[in-house]
């Protein structure tokens, strides 16, 4: 833990911390520079040893393997015997090693000392104690890295080169190692303490409590995410646009521009100067806000693997691990993060089920967004509804998809770590970078999407699509006709299936119809690329088949079944 943090102070990159294991699911590249030399830094996915047991330790393996000029081998002070044996193992390789222990904090507290400049005659290497979020250590890594990067000949690395007694070839020897060097290092004295915080972090993964204080936090984050992103929506930047920012513009444009095509593609019904900006920033973007908040304190104070852990029997019934709900919880926010973080899952068949229900069932934070804003006005109930039906099929597709392909259920490995207070600087930054990815990223595709609608929409391109799916759509669905051109653009962007209803005047049942339907439609056009470059294309389209029949075979069977009681 703490390798991403070094790699941001290091190279200046802004890299987000998280608090559990497997943050990194693909290499990062930064440029370091060392007395006016600039040296190429790269960030390799966590890993435990170098038996690799999945495609993101295969990747650390593999750039081991190119020889690099030299290896940060960044070791848990918590978990330090495991630490050693992967250390060990790095060692073999013979390229010079700087071994930083991080978290050397949190010893204290356990009554705990460990000895490193033992440890550091041991292994006959110069060994430095850190606490990465703090930036301690940092200073005298730079100095290691500068002795073995700017050296002139080989005698500057040779120092931090493994002694020949270090080089074991045997698995159970190299244990045995790591064990004996574990307990020569730390020194435990008097009674261990165990501290409220341990005693908590071990009750959330026990039956009782762990479940009744599961349904308690994820209600809050629910009730953050939807609570705090209409209360900003509402009485922020609703009013901010509607007043301030709107009318202006029109103004302008209707003084600047007649009548005609171009006015209607700028202010018109998909005008992109006002649904560009009012779609993705008034109405989508605060839960943006609220729920990346909600996910960063989880994710900071160490529950989520905790909550992984809790949640291995009821994902071992649908053919899963607990492991798998970080990628799920990931997709939550987008579904690109949350298919490549399952890179870390310990099989392929794992990782196509996780995908697949990801692009079905798992709503992105923009998609969120826009159910809200188009349900809850009418009712909070209708909302948690909709998302229990997609916890539901979640559920039932996993399950499904887990019979069909081969293979058994992965055993669940995950690191639990310190159960800690939030902290307010690393939440925040982490909440910043996140805003601002979504604002460069999802912000801008999604306000391009809209004026390409606008210009479909002006010049009756979206119409005429739009009038071959209608049949569908008004016989099927049982929604109005010009509810086809939203699902045409939810193609480009997924959000946008849905944030056009907001102008229909739908009943309560066609409200959530048409939720229903753009909750299982096909993922963007993003997501379906990078299906292909981490599966192939034969899955991408097995997924587009999947989530376009789904949608409109359940929007139909509520539609009619509604009907009846309504």
């Amino acid at each position: 833990m703490g390798k991403s943090v070094f790699f941001g102070q290091l190279t200046g990159l802004e890299v987000r911390v998280s608090n559990y294991a497997g943050t990194t699911v693909d290499y990062r590249e930064g440029q370091l520079t060392l007395s006016g030399r600039d040296f190429t830094l790269i960030d390799v996915p966590g890993t435990y040893t170098l038996d690799a047991s999945n495609e993101a330790e295969e990747i650390a393996v593999e750039m081991l393997n190119q020889e690099p000029g030299a290896v940060i081998c960044v070791l848990d002070a918590l978990n330090l015997e495991s630490s050693l044996y992967l250390l060990l193992q790095i060692l073999e390789s013979g390229v010079p090693v700087i071994p930083v222990i991080n978290r050397m904090d949190l010893l204290d507290q356990k009554n705990y000392q460990l000895d490193v400049k033992l440890l550091s005659r041991e292994l006959k290497l110069p060994v430095l104690p850190a606490v990465a979020v703090e930036g301690q250590g940092l200073g005298e890594l730079t100095q290691n890295l500068e002795k073995i990067l700017l050296s002139e000949n080989k005698s500057g690395s040779e120092t931090y080169r493994p002694d020949d007694n270090l080089q074991i070839d045997n698995e159970e020897q190299r244990w045995r190692q790591a064990e004996n060097l574990y307990h020569k290092v730390i020194n435990k004295e008097g009674e261990q303490k165990v501290s409220t915080r341990e005693k908590w972090g071990n009750l959330l993964i026990q039956p009782w409590p762990g479940f009744p204080l599961a349904a308690v936090i994820m209600s809050i984050f629910f009730g953050l995410v939807v609570g705090a992103g209409m209360g900003i929506r509402n009485f922020l930047l609703l009013p901010f646009f509607e007043r301030l920012i709107f009318p202006p513009i029109i103004y302008i444009i209707e003084a600047a521009v007649s009548p005609g095509v171009i006015r209607n593609i700028l202010i018109g019904e998909y005008g992109f100067l006002i649904k560009g900006l009012e779609w993705p920033l008034a109405l989508v973007f605060p839960y943006i806000i609220s729920f990346y908040s909600g996910l960063s304190l989880l994710e900071d104070s160490g529950y989520l693997p905790r909550l992984g852990v809790l949640l291995d029997s009821i994902f071992a019934r649908i053919g899963l691990g607990g492991s798998g709900i970080i990628p799920l919880l990931l997709g939550y926010g987008c579904a690109i993060p949350g298919i490549t973080a399952t890179r870390a899952l310990d099989s392929y068949r794992e990782r196509l089920i996780v995908s697949t229900v990801i692009c079905l069932s798992v709503p992105c934070i923009a998609q969120t967004g826009a159910f809200i804003s188009l349900l809850a006005e009418q009712s909070i109930l209708v909302v948690l509804a909709l998302f229990i039906f997609s916890l539901l099929f979640l559920g039932l597709s996993a399950g499904l998809m887990s019979r069909f392909l081969e293979g058994s259920r992965p055993e669940t490995v995950v690191e639990i770590p310190e159960l800690l207070w939030p902290r307010i600087r690393v939440v925040g930054k982490k909440i910043w970078l996140r805003i601002k990815n979504f604002l460069v990223g999802g912000e801008l595709h999604m306000i391009y999407a809209i004026a390409l609608a606008a210009v479909l929409y002006e010049t009756g391109v979206l119409l005429y699509l739009g009038r071959l799916i209608q049949p569908v759509v008004t016989g099927w669905l049982r929604l109005p006709a010009e509810a086809a051109n939203p699902l045409i653009l939810g193609i480009v962007r997924r959000e946008l299936t849905v944030l056009p209803l907001l102008e229909m005047n739908l009943t309560s049942l066609q409200l959530f119809v048409a939720a229903l339907v753009g909750l299982f439609y096909v993922p963007c056009i993003a997501v379906f690329a990078v299906l292909n470059s981490e599966f192939n294309l034969k899955v991408t389209g097995l997924v587009l088949f999947i989530t376009v029949f789904t949608s409109f075979l359940l929007g139909g069977i509520v539609s009619r079944l509604g009907g009846l009681f309504l």
